[in-house]
């Protein structure tokens, strides 16, 4: 939802800021076309540098881990028991499951990276997965907005019907984020079709001045 609704917002309000500068359609549609894929590049890019930055930083403490638990097990089994006692388990129970525990080497770090990181060494995200659903999903919202200027329209018809393509997709995007939050659907595609509208009108705004003082 997030890279639609970035792609949407990003290249509608791209589109109006050429459209209000009073160019050709074909430019506005060379605009269009070119911040759909600039954007789904850098989209994809920063996605996959963060979430390849994750997984680094995740193998590197696994890895810090590892050692300590060869190297320090007393104290790894102190501090597991003590975590099991936090959750509620007796701290004779605590102790005997922690000592179970780290009869096995890799059991025990799976344990112990899930305990203090939340995380699952075994089932890191992957940064190429991310990368693509992000590229697609910005790709899918950019283009919405382009499609009217695909055809021969003229006048502020193309501009108009960008910009009701944006408010509907907006609507839906701010419907499923409402749904999935648990939150007012109604206040969710308000404010939605608000950050579309803005941003049209202020690079809208912004066409027609820079347009007007170039010609």
């Amino acid at each position: 939802m997030f890279g639609i609704n970035d792609g949407l917002v990003s290249n509608v309000s791209l589109i109006l800021g050429f459209a209000g500068s009073g160019v050709d359609s074909s430019i506005v549609r060379l605009a269009g076309l070119a911040g759909a894929v600039a954007g789904a590049i850098s989209m994809a890019a920063g996605e996959w540098i963060s979430v390849s930055a994750q997984n680094e930083l995740v193998q590197r403490e696994v890895a810090v881990e590892r050692r300590e638990l060869a190297h320090n097990a007393v104290a790894e089994t102190d501090e597991l028991a003590a975590m099991y006692e936090s959750h509620g388990i007796s701290p004779d129970t605590a102790r005997s499951a922690a000592e179970d525990v780290m009869t096995e080497p890799e059991v025990a770090l799976r344990v112990h990276t899930r305990e203090e990181m939340g995380v699952d060494p075994d089932d890191l995200p992957s940064a190429f997965k991310a990368a693509a659903i992000s590229l697609v999903c910005f790709v899918f919202g950019a283009m919405l907005p382009v499609t009217p200027w695909f055809f021969d329209a003229t006048g502020l018809a193309p501009a108009a019907i960008s910009i009701l393509i944006g408010v509907v997709a907006a609507a839906f995007v701010g419907a499923a984020i409402g749904r999935f939050a648990e939150r007012s659907i109604v206040k969710s595609v308000a404010r939605q079709i608000a950050i579309v509208l803005v941003a049209c009108a202020v690079t809208y705004a912004i066409g027609e001045v820079v347009g007007v003082n170039l010609s």
